[in-house]
């Protein structure tokens, strides 16, 4: 072979300089943007943004649950295909939203408002939350065709409730994501060992690994101090945190507020209304019986309650129980478009992905997340087509008929059928006991972690 011949089949790229180039062009899957968030962040920050509850078990669940569900694909001609959908009544690009995170601007300077940006880019839905480092007011400026979205507390007074929704109707947002997952802080022990804790216990080895990682040191220091200029039911005011607010803050939990709150908060609020947090089917007839519009199946990402079920346990029953009266969301664990065409196909209307677009973020600032969201949709048209669906309504509708339980499956050579009762419904279920969402009675812990990312 001639050597202007190999040149024709070679490509000579030139050394990529920067670090968050280098990523963006490089990192082809979201664990690859994890490993480049490792390298970014002190261990203590990565361990906040990384780990879960205790034994972290829930947290390991909420992936391996995944790996339990084979695609089989039908032969046929596809076209497209078309992954847009819609959402609480408004279009998405993608059956994908992103769900709130607490402090983001802890992970890079950008914060919010970088998060803000790739989803209207994307053209998909972003919910702020509560504990969000930037106002409302200044995420709906900068992104006036964001579809937004906020989370909201139980809990409030009256009055302050009806300020807050006042608010939010003003800086036009229409949906609320609501979480009933917080009754009390899930022990997230990687954090108490490194003095990750409310407010912050700083230790030699915590200095040390800040020291090793300067350019998240730098950042934090040119950034504005944190804050929380959502917490007041009227303010955009940002308000300095000193540590006894930190207390006051994250001590706080929502273990009071029940099934009455929810009501009160829908007779409020005329926009929709999402439930999160929760995986008892019972709590989701409730949350259809009491007109809200959605669930999103949660566990936290695996922070709260270790052992806890993941959503992709119950996601059948709950559509079952449902029918077509609520959208289902679901959360956690939620890390290829593979993942998300099972979860549609076992019957949710969208997924969420929180931890995956804060890699992004952290690893390349708001292009990062971009590509998060890119990575997700080039994954999801793949894995469509390669089944053989041309629509996410398609997908929807075939349902059983793309996905197999393979902890179930019965190969059996020379036979191009199982046996009739190696037969498997990908949507039959064995209802477990289960007990609805009410009030819980525990003490706050005396040490409080930091405000969660789900």
């Amino acid at each position: 072979m001639k050597i202007a011949e190999a040149r024709q089949l070679m490509q000579f790229r030139a050394p990529v300089l920067s670090r968050r180039q280098r990523v963006l062009n490089h990192a082809f899957n979201v664990e690859e943007y994890r490993r480049a968030a490792k390298r970014v962040l002190p261990a203590s920050i990565f361990d906040y943004l990384d780990g879960g509850a205790e034994d972290e078990v829930t947290l390991r669940r909420n992936r391996a649950v995944f790996d339990a569900w084979g695609l089989m694909p039908s032969w046929g001609p596809v076209s497209g295909p078309d992954t847009g959908t819609t959402l609480l009544g408004s279009h998405s690009e993608l059956p994908l939203t992103l769900t709130p995170t607490g402090a983001t601007r802890l992970f890079h300077p950008e914060g919010e408002m970088a998060v803000a940006k790739a989803a209207a880019k994307a053209g998909v839905p972003y919910t702020l939350a509560g504990l969000s480092t930037v106002s409302m007011e200044a995420v709906a400026k900068n992104n006036p065709t964001l579809q937004r979205w906020f989370n909201f507390g139980l809990g409030q007074a009256p009055q302050a409730r009806d300020e807050k929704l006042e608010r939010c109707r003003d800086a036009g947002y229409n949906t609320l994501i609501v979480g009933v997952d917080t009754r009390a802080l899930g022990s997230r022990e990687r954090d108490l060992h490194n003095g990750f804790t409310a407010p912050p216990a700083l230790t030699l080895s915590t200095l040390a690994e800040i020291t090793l990682h300067p350019g998240w040191w730098v950042g934090f220091l040119k950034s504005a101090g944190i804050s929380f200029p959502n917490l007041d039911p009227v303010s955009a005011e940002p308000t300095a945190i000193s540590p006894s607010m930190w207390q006051e803050i994250l001590g706080h939990s929502d273990a009071g507020s029940g099934w009455n709150d929810l009501q009160a908060l829908r007779e409020a609020w005329s926009g929709k209304i999402i439930l999160k947090g929760c995986v008892n089917p019972q709590d989701v007839e409730r949350a259809a019986d009491i007109g809200l519009d959605a669930v999103q199946l949660s566990n936290h990402g695996g922070r709260q309650l270790d052992h806890m079920l993941s959503p992709m346990d119950v996601l059948q029953e709950c559509r079952q129980r449902v029918g077509d009266d609520l959208e289902i969301h679901v959360d956690s664990g939620i890390r290829r478009g593979s993942d998300v065409v099972k979860a549609l196909a076992l019957g949710a209307d969208a997924c969420s992905i929180g931890r995956a677009y804060l890699y992004g973020l952290v690893a390349a600032g708001s292009p990062g997340v971009s590509r998060i969201i890119e990575i997700f949709a080039d994954e999801l048209r793949r894995t469509m087509t390669l089944i053989g669906v041309s629509s996410i309504a398609e997908l929807k509708t075939k349902g059983a008929d793309v996905i197999r339980d393979v902890r179930n499956a019965t190969i059996e050579l020379g036979h191009s059928e199982p046996r009739p009762e190696a037969r498997h419904d990908a949507f039959a279920f064995a209802p477990q006991p289960s007990t609805p969402f009410a009030g819980a009675t525990h003490d706050p812990p005396s040490v409080s972690p930091l405000p969660s990312v789900s």
